[in-house]
């Protein structure tokens, strides 16, 4: 049986910092799946200019890498209970996160009420999306 890895964001300019993130993540399972915030989230989030590219171009890019087993295009939520449920439907046996995660909490009570291990990964120093969107002029 497969040792399922979940991990959730935005990835809008993928970016040396996601790829570690998501090869460390992966190291913990068999399969990587990413809950892919939908672009009315991203919008509320990060503000009115992102995300810079859609869902469906974000889901793409992620599905390029050979570390990412499976994307799922999450519908706008704005609800903690929304989330909830749906890691009550995957079970994954991992969720991994950044630390620094500004829902940190949340994540941590979704894995314990559904039995995943927590893993918390090191941050490293490279530029946000936020940070190399503004570089670009496209914020």
């Amino acid at each position: 049986m497969k040792k399922i890895v979940l991990v959730g964001g935005c990835f809008d300019l993928l970016h040396y910092g996601h790829i570690s993130f998501l090869k460390q993540a992966k190291s913990y399972g068999d399969y990587l799946m990413v809950a892919l915030e939908s672009d009315e989230n991203v919008r509320k989030s990060k503000g009115v200019s992102r995300p810079i590219h859609t869902q469906f171009q974000r889901k793409e890019m992620l599905l390029a890498l050979s570390i990412v087993d499976e994307v799922i295009e999450l519908p706008p939520m704005d609800k903690d209970e929304e989330y909830f449920a749906l890691i009550r439907k995957i079970k994954p046996d991992v969720i991994a996160f950044t630390e620094g995660d500004p829902i940190l909490n949340k994540k941590m009570e979704q894995a314990k009420q559904n039995g995943a291990k927590i893993v918390v990964i090191s941050k490293i120093h490279t530029p946000s999306t936020s940070q190399l969107a503004k570089l670009l002029g496209l914020e």
